[in-house]
């Protein structure tokens, strides 16, 4: 995650805010609910890259030796099967 989760809570009211502020939105919850709901989506969203590196790093993991063996660049490999699976998922990261 590139922010600190400290600061998804004051993100989501912000975002809320700015939507009720300019009616693009009704509220028909709490807005605390809201809250917890938005701050559950963006964490969601905002963790995206670090599922996708702890799966690359246990892909990677299986193929120890050989990358040893063959004295490979574990950072490029990694950075070209992080994108590989960016591509074929359709993620932004």
């Amino acid at each position: 995650m590139r922010i600190p989760k400290s600061w998804v809570p004051y993100i989501a009211n912000k975002i809320i805010e700015n939507l009720l502020k300019k009616d693009m939105i009704e509220i028909t919850v709490p807005k605390e609910q809201l809250l917890e709901e938005a701050e559950n989506l963006i964490l969601d969203e905002l963790m995206v890259e670090d599922r996708l590196n702890e799966e690359v790093r246990e892909l990677l993991k299986k193929y120890e030796a050989e990358i040893e063996r063959d004295k490979l660049d574990y950072r490029k490999l990694f950075e070209m099967t992080k994108q590989k699976l960016v591509k074929q998922r359709n993620l932004v990261l």
